[in-house]
């Protein structure tokens, strides 16, 4: 069972079910869905590079790592909201639901020129709603460009964009080159 678009509203779990068999992924906000387009060849080596790097920092470790098809659950004005990040961190035992995450510690979102305006804006607006979220971190596919938002800055952006600069995550004791981070996809 598909997803059908001409409803105007689905339930949550229609939206949840109808995911699992979809080919393509859908954003769910107060019960409209919006399909997503693919992501690049450099979006998706950027998402595994810094997975990649993630993954193995937290081997054996109670965080986990999880990219492109976990989906944020978020609710807002009494409206549910699930999105897909690139990648998503949560270290709290408790977010155990098996299709969405709800507390993650850190959001990524590798930026496409049809996504960027939306993750700059509605979703770091909503992210920021999080209590769990310490740092979300927004990375441009089309040049050496990486922008930091941490809680304990009161969200003020941190520029990144030398490829010998480090991405520096506090919450989870992690540290990035840019370099690693664009690897095979541009020339650092």
């Amino acid at each position: 069972m598909g997803i059908a678009q001409t409803k105007d509203f689905i339930s949550v779990e229609e939206y949840i079910e109808g995911e699992q068999v979809s080919e393509i992924r859908h954003e769910y906000i107060g019960g409209k869905v919006y399909a997503m387009s693919g992501g690049s060849e450099a979006h998706n080596m950027i998402s595994l590079n810094l997975a990649s790097a993630l993954r193995e920092h937290f081997r054996g470790q109670s965080c986990k790592v999880f990219m492109a098809d976990m989906k944020l659950r978020l609710n807002i004005a009494e409206d549910d909201i699930f999105y897909y990040p690139d990648l998503l961190v949560s270290c709290d035992p408790s977010d155990d639901a098996k299709y969405y995450k709800t507390k993650p510690v850190v959001l990524v979102e590798v930026l496409s020129p049809s996504t960027e305006r939306l993750d700059r804006r509605e979703k770091f607006l909503s992210y920021q709603r999080l209590g769990s979220l310490e740092e979300y971190v927004l990375i441009s596919q089309e040049e050496m460009r990486v922008t930091l938002f941490q809680k304990q800055n009161e969200w003020k952006p941190e520029h990144l964009s030398e490829a010998d600069e480090v991405l520096r995550l506090p919450s989870l004791d992690f540290e990035q080159s840019l370099a690693a981070i664009y690897e095979d996809v541009l020339d650092a």
